[in-house]
């Protein structure tokens, strides 16, 4: 029992990490810097639960989630790509100005400066544990992401033109590839999956919370890179950080180490995982350039 209280607790925590990972691969095939990941997430949260409780349907959070993360994402886009800006000044802008929003409408549309009110999630009976996981819709689309995404980049022409895109964008316009219509495609779909990881953290905990992807987005970015821009590798990169947060998580409740060394474990095994690829794994040729480069 405790063995399966352990792995349900894994994948619960990591359905968001599988979702914006599944969009970072995307983004940073085609070749575009994927650290806007935490801004898609909180905006999906954010989105998601204003939708939910306002109109009643978890459904409708969701597809207010996947609007969120696409609207940041093409922002993002255009200023990448159209506008040639650094990709890592934009993502840190985005990110920063994600914050400053949800903040500024969390007080005016909910005269509140740390949460929402309960909102609707998606109804679950037998209450928590597996029973309540495997009934939440979103849990099967962030297993689903992972080995869609892979299917998508291996397996179709789209895929092929990202993975073009991201190696060498001028041979892929020599031969006819729209750079920058695929770029786009790719950017949006990420904020998209990101922005579904974060309408299941709003729904899952019933509200809104300031801050409350607290930095997941960036371990997604590392389990991207430690997986070696693999969907597959970099879906299960984030079991393993999932898995560190569970086992933080359960000796938190033990006592017998000081809470702040425990909620240190998960951001320390993903610096030691990071440190570990570093120099072995080869990134998208193009990734971080702009068309000029």
């Amino acid at each position: 029992m405790i063995v399966l209280a352990f792995l349900v607790q894994t994948l619960r925590i990591a359905i968001p990490y599988l979702l914006a990972s599944a969009g970072g691969v995307m983004s940073e095939r085609a070749g575009l810097i994927g650290l806007t990941l935490e801004g898609y997430m909180l905006g999906g949260a954010f989105c998601g639960a204003v939708a939910s409780y306002a109109s009643g349907s978890a459904t409708v959070g969701v597809i207010a989630a996947i609007a969120g993360g696409g609207i940041l994402a093409l922002l993002y886009a255009v200023c990448a790509i159209r506008f040639r800006a650094d990709q890592v000044v934009v993502g840190i802008a985005i990110n920063l100005l994600v914050i400053g929003l949800t903040r500024f409408f969390l007080r005016l549309i909910f005269d509140s400066s740390s949460n929402s009110p309960r909102v609707t999630g998606f109804a679950v009976t037998g209450g928590s544990g597996l029973a309540a996981l495997v009934q939440n819709p979103l849990v099967w689309v962030g297993l689903a992401a992972v080995p869609l995404v892979a299917w998508v980049l291996y397996r179709t022409p789209f895929g092929l033109r990202v993975r073009a895109v991201g190696e060498h964008p001028a041979a892929a316009a020599s031969v006819g590839v729209p750079v920058a219509r695929v770029q786009y495609m790719a950017v949006v779909l990420s904020g998209m999956l990101a922005g579904v990881g974060g309408a299941y953290l709003s729904l899952d905990q019933h509200q809104f919370t300031d801050g409350m992807t607290a930095g997941r987005g960036f371990i997604a970015l590392a389990a991207v890179v430690f997986g070696r821009w693999d969907p597959m590798r970099a879906g299960l990169a984030c079991l393993l950080f999932a898995a560190a947060d569970t086992f933080q998580i359960q000796l938190q409740g033990s006592q017998a180490i000081p809470s702040q060394f425990v909620e240190m474990i998960p951001y320390v095994l993903t610096i030691i995982a990071l440190v570990g690829v570093v120099g072995r794994a080869v990134a998208p040729a193009a990734l971080g350039r702009t068309a000029s480069e």
